[in-house]
């Protein structure tokens, strides 16, 4: 792993947010490096509310939060299958763990990810090792080493069990993510030689969505990171969206435009024109 990614894919309007809040990426500890994506660190002090959207990943979260003089709680968040809006309001601050797609279940073997599915829920429901002081250990430190420091701590006290499959499942997600020519389940499937069924199966149970939600989140996630720039891929003008349909696999522009405005809420054209140059 190089480093937490750089990019903005499945944020709305991603300047906006980092204007607004201090938003950052960091690493974790080696030991968890292959089944996480990320943490995820943000911290505002804002003088009026802002409502932060984005579009999720195929991916679970744990997530500890403080807003204000509240104490503070944690939460894990099954993969979101809409847009998700967070309003955000005077200080706060939340420490977040980005799993991989597939990479949850080793440490909460007991349930299948789907279980989660458009779930938020207590981290104390469903992770073994969290108690009521655990989102204040995490998110208290002024330093922010420190708090990755607890993050690392909290998830190695988990001791997540080594799963044949669920590095299966990752590996496979990964395939759907860097490999344009998967463009649909069958294709996925053909790649690692079983039938689209038992792929449904090992999604349901590792991934908590199917493969086509994966294909299809994956495209908007692109989508919409072309319309945040206002560039076609050489940098010249405005994106051309016929020709982005056909890269993704989409029969023709209108099913991008349809799928895109159902995630988004807006048009891709119209996310652009917004989008600030």
């Amino acid at each position: 792993m190089a480093g937490p990614r750089r990019d903005t894919r499945g944020i709305v309007e991603a300047r906006e947010l980092f204007a607004r809040v201090d938003f950052r990426r960091r690493e974790p500890a080696p030991e968890l490096r292959p089944y996480l994506e990320h943490y995820w660190l943000i911290d505002w002090d804002l003088t009026e509310p802002y409502a932060s959207h984005v579009v999720p990943h195929p991916s679970v979260n744990a997530v500890f939060q403080r807003h204000g003089d509240e104490p503070a709680w944690g939460e894990v968040a099954g993969v979101g299958l809409g847009l998700f809006t967070q309003k955000l309001e005077g200080r706060g601050r939340v420490c977040g763990v980005q799993f991989r797609p597939g990479g949850f279940r080793p440490f909460a073997p007991r349930w299948p990810v789907s279980d989660w599915t458009g779930q938020r829920v207590p981290v104390t429901d469903v992770l073994a090792g969290a108690d009521a002081r655990t989102a204040g250990a995490i998110v208290g430190p002024e330093a922010e080493d420190a708090r990755v420091a607890s993050l690392d701590a909290f998830l190695l006290g988990l001791e997540p069990a080594a799963d044949p499959q669920a590095l299966r499942a990752m590996t496979l997600v990964d395939l759907v993510r860097t490999d344009r020519t998967i463009r649909r389940v069958a294709e996925l499937a053909a790649a690692e030689g079983v039938s689209a069924r038992s792929l449904q199966r090992l999604f349901a149970a590792y991934v908590g969505v199917g493969p086509k939600w994966v294909i299809l989140r994956y495209r908007i996630h692109e989508a919409l990171e072309r319309a945040e720039s206002g560039e076609d891929p050489a940098g010249e003008g405005a994106p051309d969206w016929a020709e982005l349909a056909a890269e993704l696999g989409y029969s023709d522009q209108a099913h991008l435009v349809r799928d895109f405005t159902a995630t988004v809420g807006v048009p891709p054209t119209a996310y652009a024109r917004q989008a600030p140059g």
